[in-house]
């Protein structure tokens, strides 16, 4: 199957189109029935008609955005019509949801006349937060906008104008950073007189280019002064005073060229004829002005961005549109005015400086993402854009006036992030628990670069202080190499270390009666994964994380053999937290213990409670089997009978019950039309597991099956913080670790 077949599956498989109204309330019953419609629906009608800002309150309207089109310039096609241009009005839509959670109703208008569509734009005002302008031809689309910007209320944004200027912007801030040019002395070529390349041109003025450096070129030639043929009002504005008359004569000497044109218009020998460090966005799609491989054949020293993916610095409109309008509702904006697009453009500039997320990494099979001239903007795909963006865009309306509402900027980053997902909302709850009271974190496999990424980030936002482990050579090479500034971060060679040889005396003093000698303890401390758990028995750091390139026997046994469990818990255990869209699953022993007993099992469930309590989780805990109290006589569900009773003995106070099935302990119907005799009141949000099989096998499932994000393993039970890391597990998975194991030092 080709990609012209593969494409016309993907659109018309099963549903057609690809989108869908969904009811975000309850719709099962005959009350909700009355709610939904009549007679409940009438009382936010009432309370709307007093004050038409209640709509917000009560409707969809301030997260919903209207996709306007009439298909007169859609992507490469030209004047396709409005009903042909639906599929990509619709795929606009599955953008906005996908990349900002905005709901979008696309709306074809079938109409050429720009006065009809500005009339029909004003009539659904009331509909819509905010309107989205697309594929809408040039200059008719300057009008369009400009007349509905000052006669509606609502967020007007015509995103073939704008969406280019501000990626292509943000672009240009960090290329002219690299090559050490101001922007207020470039010299800068537009290729492209429509929509884009005019917005483009608008928007480097407003960074700081002067009009007068910046020379426009059409199908016709240059833009100059006098001249008569293809001029409009908007190009008039970029007419040159300049002798140059064609691409080649404007390209000659010039810092910067912005394409937004068509394929292959640029040769090789314009290229060789710019000034030295040249910067070229050739933003033609599919096909740019001029292939990468082409233009980097001839100059060395150049930056370039295209539009498509297969190559460095995409310019790419879904940087921008979704999280400008997130940002413009969240304040319930006005207007999105040229303050709130210079601050996306500088806000996704800053973005490309962090340390880049593995995850986005893997998703553009690369190994490693750096601020430098393959990397100027953020890739698509980054989920910190919206963290970054839409605050940005959402101040700047703020500041500008144009918001009728005002945010506390920290409280609306962390709404955002819980946006991205409930795990992400989880770990920032625990980050933020972390950041109050910080500890000293020990890494044993210091020299990796993925601990050394991640120790920069615990420190850089005060999760923790970071102590590395190994050669300070290799790992201020490594630091030098990731271009990561650790400030006065503590390297540590074990056997370099002025303690090393009073850990080997106290190492060999616990250990001497379990056949530890002298020589087995220097041996054992030389290596990285003893040492750390020892600086923490000796109270020269807080916790340990460990695991990233070892196996998890090898990890774990070092720390029980120099810190060791709990005095009051007869062993330790694992725990994954699994976090669905609307709800959090703990589940325990899914790492340690085999076969527990019933005395184990109730220590699990107890250790379990403890640490989610320690999360803001109040436990409600189901103590699993294949029988529901007592249904079946079986020494595996009469040990899980006995936990339970030890566990309610112990902690009375404790939300527990059991044996149960597991569909049991989570549809909360279950228990209370067939067992309303049991303490568990509603669904069970903490899982015990009889074994290690049944727990090992249902958390892998539910994150393979299930689609529930993993958090752990966390391990419980030790005298001190210490975690193991997933072997091979991202950086931001070791960033995670690291806060749980501050916020857990915290209480110890």
């Amino acid at each position: 199957m080709n990609f012209k077949e593969l494409a016309l599956e993907y659109h018309s498989r099963g549903r057609k189109g690809k989108v869908e109204v969904i009811p975000s309330k309850p719709c099962a019953t005959q009350r909700d029935l009355s709610m939904a419609y009549t007679p409940g629906v009438a009382e936010p009608c009432l309370h709307i008609e007093k004050n038409p800002d209640d709509a917000y309150q009560y409707t969809a309207k301030g997260n919903l955005v209207a996709v306007v089109s009439n298909g007169s310039a859609v992507l490469g096609l030209g004047n396709i019509g409005a009903l042909a241009g639906k599929p990509v009005m619709e795929g606009k839509g599955v953008l906005f949801k996908r990349f900002a959670d905005i709901d979008v109703f696309d709306i074809e208008l079938n109409t050429q006349n720009p006065d009809e569509i500005i009339r029909a734009v004003q009539l659904m005002e009331p509909t819509f937060g905010g309107v989205n302008l697309e594929d809408i031809k040039a200059p008719e689309c300057f009008y369009i906008e400009e007349t509905l910007k000052r006669t509606t209320s609502i967020p007007i944004f015509h995103d073939d104008q704008h969406g280019t200027a501000i990626i292509s912007g943000a672009a240009l801030i960090n290329a002219l950073e690299i090559v050490k040019k101001k922007i207020e002395n470039v010299t800068i070529v537009v290729n492209g007189a429509g929509a884009a390349g005019i917005a483009c041109a608008n928007l480097y003025v407003l960074l700081g280019a002067k009009k007068e450096n910046i020379i426009m070129v059409d199908s016709k030639g240059v833009i100059y002064k006098d001249r008569t043929t293809g001029m409009n009002p908007y190009k008039e504005k970029y007419a040159s005073n300049t002798k140059a008359r064609t691409l080649a004569d404007a390209m000659r000497g010039a810092d910067v060229f912005c394409g937004v044109s068509i394929k292959d218009c640029v040769t090789p020998e314009m290229v060789r004829s710019m000034a030295k460090k040249p910067i070229i966005f050739a933003m033609a799609n599919p096909d740019p002005e001029i292939t990468y491989e082409a233009a980097t054949a001839v100059r060395s020293d150049l930056i370039m961005a295209t539009g498509r993916s297969d190559y460095p610095n995409q310019v790419n409109n879904v940087l921008g549109f979704p999280f400008i309008f997130r940002g413009a509702l969240d304040v319930r904006a006005s207007a999105i005015n040229d303050e709130m697009k210079i601050a996306a453009s500088k806000a996704l500039a800053l973005l490309a400086k962090e340390d880049v997320p593995d995850s986005v990494c893997k998703a553009y099979g690369v190994e490693r993402l750096s601020f430098g001239p393959e990397y100027i903007i953020p890739k698509p795909f980054d989920p910190r854009v919206l963290l970054w963006e839409a605050p940005a865009v959402a101040e700047a309306a703020i500041q500008t006036g144009v918001a009728q509402i005002k945010l506390d900027m920290h409280e609306y980053r962390e709404q955002l992030e819980a946006r991205l997902g409930k795990s992400r909302e989880m770990m920032r709850i625990i980050i933020q628990k972390a950041q109050r009271k910080p500890k000293r974190v020990v890494y044993p496999e210091g020299e990796h670069p993925k601990i050394l990424r991640a120790a920069y980030i615990v420190q850089q936002e005060g999760i923790a202080t970071p102590i590395l482990l190994g050669r300070a050579d290799v790992i201020k090479e490594q630091l030098q190499e990731l271009q990561l500034d650790l400030q006065n971060v503590e390297i540590i060679n074990p056997v370099e270390s002025r303690k090393y040889n009073h850990y080997v005396d106290k190492l060999h003093k616990r250990r001497r009666r379990k056949g530890l000698t002298v020589t087995d303890a220097r041996n054992i401390l030389m290596q990285p994964r003893t040492f750390a758990p020892m600086m923490v028995q000796m109270c020269d750091a807080d916790c340990v994380i460990a695991g990233l390139t070892m196996n998890y026997p090898a990890t774990i046994r070092p720390a029980l053999q120099v810190i060791g469990k709990r005095a009051d818990v007869s062993r330790v255990a694992g725990m994954y937290m699994l976090i669905f869209k609307n709800k959090i699953v703990c589940c325990a022993d899914t790492t340690v213990n085999i076969d527990p007993t019933a005395e184990e099992l109730a220590d699990i469930a107890m250790l379990t409670a403890e640490t989610v309590k320690r999360f803001d989780i109040e436990p409600h805990i189901a103590m699993l089997s294949f029988s529901n109290f007592g249904s079946v006589n079986h020494p595996i569900s009469s040990k899980v009978q006995r936990a339970t009773e030890i566990v309610k003995a112990k902690q009375p106070d404790l939300m527990i019950d059991g044996e149960m099935q597991a569909d049991t302990a989570v549809v909360a119907e279950i228990i209370q039309e067939d067992y309303p005799f049991s303490t568990l009141k509603g669904p069970a949000n903490v899982l015990i597991f009889p074994d290690l099989t049944s727990g090992n096998i249902a958390y892998k499932l539910l994150m393979r099956l299930g689609g529930a994000e993993a958090i752990g393993p966390i391990l419980m039970g030790m005298d001190k913080s210490v975690h193991v890391l997933q072997r091979g597990c991202e950086v931001n998975d070791i960033v995670n670790m690291t806060a749980i194991a501050v916020v857990e030092a915290q209480s110890t």
